[in-house]
């Protein structure tokens, strides 16, 4: 069987999409499997050893009639091109699609080939290329029970399959996890994060908290600043008196999640369904574009005690503080925040989408 995957740039389409392929390579070792990119990517940041990748050019659709405009159409005239000649070369049994706009052209070429086709959305409201291509699509996974509502297609065509999530993502002793980043074992632990690029509104909201006089109970901190705003947060770490770990950006994020009690973080797909593998409470700052699709995905948690929504509108200071001194006194009200996702649904996304395909 020849399998060929399309993912968007993002860390919260590029995971699932390598978690779907190594359980494929260990269900169908037979099977050959290739990986499609956008040439803008986080191929840097991410290791992609042992995949058959291919890239192509993409480009967000909004033409205009301006110089950029212009680029914009030829970059998907050109990117339609190298798919059509790449459904032609590869041959594949069946395309899955991870989402973005960058998975339209190979979804629909399929389409017109005949070929099998699969989406997989992340999100809780689906997005503008998921929600176009499950009109075609023989089959949509989707990450929660309530997108169903969202889709405008025959339900039939609908699994529930949860969120792929990577292979090395394991719980780790928690000792275990705090030593790997020299942390006290017996300090209380925050992980602060915004997603795959960073976020400066929450790395500036969160330092200036640090730098207060006194934040109460001493924490420690993991800090995932993404590449921007590194070198600054990390020369002001050397000046503020909690014991602190940052990284441009982290690989080992099991042992992130093995180690922290609490995590602040936006709500994008990934980290959602990361923070219900690991069972953590989080204060959840949902970035506000992107059609509030990370706000629905924050809700889903807080509807179910597991998480605290902080809107982006209301982040600053005095609101972090406010509610990190809430969480930070009351271990109780952390304990049932954990306990609350005994009410998740949980499935085995990787043995979902398989079957789907075979």
């Amino acid at each position: 069987m020849k399998i060929l995957v399309v993912s968007g740039s993002s860390g919260g389409h590029i995971f699932p999409a390598l978690s779907f392929l190594e359980a494929a390579k260990l269900k169908m070792p037979d099977a050959e499997a290739l990986l499609v990119l956008p040439k803008k990517s986080l191929k840097s940041q991410i290791c992609l050893d042992g995949f058959k990748v291919k890239y192509i050019s993409t480009s967000e659709i909004g033409f205009n009639f301006s110089p950029q405009g212009f680029f914009s159409l030829f970059d998907f005239l050109k990117g339609f091109l190298e798919s059509l000649f790449l459904m032609v070369e590869f041959r594949p049994d069946v395309v899955v699609g991870f989402g973005s706009i960058h998975s339209i052209s190979l979804v629909m070429l399929a389409w017109l080939f005949r070929t099998k086709t699969l989406i997989h959305e992340q999100n809780v409201i689906p997005g503008r290329a998921s929600g176009f291509l499950a009109k075609f699509a023989d089959s949509v996974a989707v990450s929660f029970p309530q997108t169903r509502k969202y889709l405008d297609i025959n339900p039939e065509k609908i699994v529930f399959s949860g969120n792929p999530i990577r292979s090395q993502l394991q719980k780790i002793d928690k000792k275990k996890a705090l030593r790997f980043f020299g942390l006290d074992d017996d300090g209380f632990t925050l992980l602060v994060m915004g997603g795959s690029l960073g976020s400066s509104k929450i790395n500036e909201c969160f330092m200036s908290y640090l730098e207060r006089p006194s934040q109460g109970k001493k924490i420690q901190v993991i800090h995932i600043t993404g590449k921007k705003d590194f070198d600054c947060l990390a020369e002001k770490y050397k000046s503020i008196a909690a014991n602190s770990k940052p990284f441009a950006f982290l690989k080992e994020m099991q042992y992130a999640y093995s180690a922290c009690d609490l995590v602040i973080c936006r709500s994008g797909a990934m980290s959602v369904s990361e923070l219900i593998h690991f069972r953590l409470p989080a204060i959840l700052v949902p970035y506000p574009y992107a059609s509030a699709h990370q706000l629905e995905n924050a809700k889903f948690l807080e509807a179910r005690g597991s998480a605290v929504i902080l809107k982006d509108s209301e982040l600053n200071t005095q609101n972090l503080a406010s509610v990190l001194s809430m969480l930070l006194k009351d271990s109780e009200k952390l304990e049932s925040m954990r306990d609350h996702y005994d009410g998740v649904l949980v499935a085995d996304a990787n043995e979902i989408l398989i079957n789907q395909i075979t």
